[in-house]
């Protein structure tokens, strides 16, 4: 049984764990201002009872995140971070049906600059269409931010999650009420298991939180990130509705451009990646997600009985529909399921989610009227945002997505 001893010693030195193969060309010096020991014993006892809550619950209480037991120098991860043997067979591709090389990139990439132009905003808006309808995922390049910003942002989250141990705890929380939280796991004491990334949670809008309490390591960059984003989203929405043939400011006049909430994760390297995972399948709440990945890579969305990459693209963005833009659209677009692999790689991976959301969380939301007809009645019943998302973080993050809850 692997028991964690707590409390831990901060401020104390240990020799990193054994070089394992590195996935990127960039190894980098790896900086280390003040390493953390953390005593982990391997009981061999098995007729010892082992008590998860305690573990997690220690865990938890530690502050110190995924990160901080790699800095301590593990070399097997705990016992509750290890996943059921079903997700893991389905970890590993089957070989009856994995596809070729040649089909192993299909999520679209789509330029969406020119939209001035009628010709071409109205072809761009047919493959954005076809994309949600097809894999509720694709990825945007000429989306008007700066590459530098987008080098920037990733770069300012990493900073963040490489602070020392003892300056990040300051953030440590699960509830959002300064509006920035540090943590390990959203779903850590709903699920079944835990994943391997560590996560910067902060709520970007209807008003940014007071500036100092967002980490100085990343506060500009944030702010910054937030202003690009908010715009890039008011056009994804304008492509989206257009493609459902509704008015291009449907979901802005929704509110869905108000309410934005960033999750900033941080994969650091897993010495035992083949039993755990970087985050479970599930779907995104809200009405559309606007992430920003590293080069690592490993993202992977359904398609079919597939999981298919969605592999870095250079300056690309990537975009997918929620779970209540599923359901606004009756169906036609599709709120995928995806999720992280554990990530074996020297070099941790950074992505960063901005999940838009209503800011009048007591309207009725269903399938837009005008997307219903006697040929395709509605497939969802009307309900109030607040029970949606109260659901969805009460239950661990799956693969069975709220949309089913809410069916006619």
């Amino acid at each position: 049984m692997f028991s964690i001893q707590f409390p831990l010693r901060i401020g104390s030195t240990h020799s990193h764990h054994k070089e394992h193969h590195s996935c990127h060309s960039k190894t980098g010096s790896q900086k280390r201002n003040r390493k953390i020991i953390m005593a982990a014993t391997i009981n061999d006892t098995t007729n010892q009872e082992y008590d998860r809550s305690k573990e997690v619950r220690q865990f938890d209480d530690s502050k110190i995140g995924v990160k901080g037991l790699i800095d301590s120098g593990i070399t097997s991860i705990p016992k509750f971070f290890i996943h059921s043997a079903e997700t893991l067979s389905d970890l590993k591709p089957k070989r009856s049906s994995r596809l070729p090389d040649s089909e192993s990139n299909l999520i679209p990439t789509i330029d969406i600059s020119g939209l001035e132009d009628s010709n071409r905003r109205s072809a761009v808006v047919d493959k954005v269409g076809r994309a949600c309808r097809e894999f509720g995922f694709f990825q945007v390049v000429n989306h008007g931010v700066p590459l530098e910003v987008l080098d920037r942002t990733i770069g300012a989250i990493k900073g963040f999650h490489e602070l020392p141990t003892e300056e990040k705890m300051r953030w440590y929380r699960r509830e959002m009420g300064t509006g920035v939280s540090f943590l390990s796991n959203v779903d850590l004491f709903h699920s079944k298991a835990a994943s391997w990334r560590d996560t910067l949670q902060m709520t970007l809008g209807p008003n940014l939180p007071e500036l100092e309490e967002i980490p100085g390591v990343c506060r500009d960059e944030l702010v910054d990130w937030n202003q690009y984003a908010k715009q890039l989203g008011e056009v994804l929405m304008e492509l989206l509705c257009e493609g459902l043939g509704l008015n291009a400011g449907k979901l802005k006049d929704l509110t869905f451009l108000d309410a934005r909430t960033m999750a900033a994760h941080y994969y650091p390297y897993c010495p035992q990646p083949d039993l755990t995972v970087g985050i479970m399948s599930h779907t995104d709440p809200g009405v559309l997600t606007v992430l920003l990945q590293d080069q690592i890579g490993g993202l992977q969305v359904k398609h079919g009985e597939d999981w298919v990459d969605v592999k870095p693209v250079p300056g690309a963005i990537v975009i997918n529909v929620g779970d209540i833009l599923q359901i606004l659209s009756n169906n036609e677009y599709k709120s995928n399921e995806h999720r992280v692999l554990a990530n074996g790689c020297q070099e941790p991976r950074i992505s960063i989610a901005i999940f838009f959301n209503p800011l009048k969380r007591d309207n009725l939301f269903g399938p837009f009227p005008e997307l219903i007809s006697p040929e395709k009645p509605a497939v969802y019943r009307e309900f109030v945002y607040t029970d949606y998302i109260k659901r969805f973080f009460t239950k661990e993050l799956d693969g069975k997505s709220l949309t089913n809850y809410y069916k006619l």
